[in-house]
C-alpha cells in the first residue's frame, strides 16, 4: 500500500525489493524495481534498484539497461561502475573504461581508477593506462601492484 501512495521513489519500494529478494524471489524482485522504475522514471535510484535487481537474476543486459539509463538521468559513480564492470563481463573494455572514468568523475574515488586502468590496458592502450596507474598511485599515495 505504502508503495502505491508514494509520491516518489524511495524507502517503501526499496524495502519491497528487498523482501523479494529475502524471499528468494529474484525475478519477482525485478518485476517490482521494473514497476517503479517506469512508474518513476525520472528517479535515478529507481533505475539503479532496477539495474540491482536485474543482476540478482542474472539478466545483465537489462541490468547495464538500467544502469545506463539512470547515468543519462544523473551522474552517479555506483551506476558508472556497475555498468563499467557488466561491459567488462561482455568484453567492451573500451566502453568499460570510459564508464570507470565517467565514475572517477561522478566521485567514485581510487576504486574507479583502477578499474579504468585495468580496463584500459585490456582494451590495448597502454599510454592511457599508465596515466590512469599514475593518477591512483598520486590519490592513494601507494605503489602499483596490479
Amino acid at each position: 500500500m505504502a508503495c502505491a501512495l508514494a509520491p516518489a521513489f524511495g524507502p517503501p519500494h526499496q524495502a519491497l525489493i528487498a523482501a523479494r529478494r529475502r524471499a528468494a524471489d529474484p525475478l519477482g524482485a525485478v518485476e517490482v524495481a521494473r514497476s517503479a522504475a517506469v512508474r518513476f522514471d525520472a528517479s535515478s535510484d529507481a533505475w539503479v534498484a532496477l539495474g540491482d535487481a536485474a543482476l540478482g537474476a542474472y539478466r545483465t543486459r537489462d541490468a547495464l539497461v538500467a544502469f545506463e539509463r539512470a547515468l543519462v538521468i544523473e551522474e552517479r559513480p555506483d551506476a558508472a561502475l556497475a555498468a563499467g564492470k557488466i561491459y567488462l563481463r561482455l568484453g567492451d573494455a573500451v566502453t568499460a573504461g570510459a564508464r570507470f572514468a565517467r565514475a572517477y568523475a561522478a566521485g567514485a574515488g581510487p576504486e574507479a581508477l583502477r578499474e579504468n586502468a585495468q580496463a584500459l590496458a585490456t582494451a590495448g592502450d597502454a599510454a592511457a593506462a599508465a596515466e590512469a596507474i599514475a593518477l591512483w598511485e598520486r590519490e592513494t599515495g601507494r605503489p602499483w601492484d596490479a
